[in-house]
């Protein structure tokens, strides 16, 4: 019997909470809708940075999701960054410890051979984790850009990308463009070594990313991008197979595992 897979998904860190104002989990309900909705069953990770509490949690999921949230800290991918840029840098006292937590989380993946789906913040930080590099900050850095920032319309199409013939992105979704929202100031720079680019809009930011062929001796799927699909799939079949296709995958290599 095929049963549903579990997957973790890893949240933010708000400094106080709405009980007792404590330190808590944050992450938008949306990302369990859409996992849901697509047969899965999503488990909240535990705000920890205990390698041997991740690794369980790694251990005992069929899957693993990276979720949108905060700037990464510019220190873990240059040295050199901006003032202009560098004062547009949204961190928190608890971003670092996020960034050690799901770099570490990205390596379990790697070590165990999981599934993973990195979305906006989990894209950027899946190419840092894989030696890549970011651009801080898009409207100081690359002023000729568009608007990526579209926090007014988070849950609407507000530009095109262009997808890579034969890239996964592009199976999925079933053609070579893909209509997205965007609420981000910061994207990918230098890709990793490791990666190829499966989607850019017009003005050339990195909007997909997957592993290089050949990359399924390294994880049985990966796919990462800089928008939020989960936004998008209660209207759109396009990004609703995104979650679909990622937890067939899941149940199939959990049930291997049985």
């Amino acid at each position: 019997m095929t049963r549903p897979p579990l997957i973790l998904v890893s949240p933010d860190i708000e400094s106080e909470g709405k009980e007792h104002g404590d330190r808590s989990i944050s992450v938008s309900a949306r990302y369990f809708e859409a996992l849901t909705m697509a047969g899965a069953v999503p488990l909240a990770m535990p705000p920890t940075v205990s390698r041997d509490v991740i690794s369980h949690c790694v251990r005992r999921s069929e899957g693993v999701l990276l979720t949108g949230g905060e700037d990464i800290e510019p220190q873990i991918y240059t040295a050199r960054l901006p003032e202009k840029a560098r004062k547009t840098v949204n961190i928190t006292p608890d971003s670092g410890e996020r960034d050690y937590r799901e770099l570490m989380l990205i390596d379990e993946v790697f070590q165990q051979h999981k599934p993973l789906l990195a979305i906006c913040r989990g894209h950027q930080i899946l190419n840092v984790a894989l030696g890549g590099t970011l651009i801080a900050d898009i409207p100081s850095q690359r002023p000729a850009a568009m608007a990526h920032g579209r926090e007014d319309a988070r849950d609407q199409i507000v530009h095109d990308v262009r997808l890579t013939p034969g890239s996964l992105l592009a199976k999925i979704t079933g053609g070579l463009k893909l209509g997205v929202n965007s609420t981000h100031h910061q994207a990918v720079a230098r890709v990793a070594p490791a990666l190829r680019v499966t989607a850019t809009s017009d003005d050339g930011m990195v909007e997909g990313l997957e592993l290089k062929p050949g990359g399924s001796r390294w994880l049985p799927f990966l796919m990462s991008v800089q928008f939020h699909p989960e936004r998008l799939v209660d209207r759109y079949p396009a990004h609703q197979a995104i979650f679909q296709t990622f937890a067939q995958v899941c149940a199939v290599c959990g049930n291997n595992n049985l």
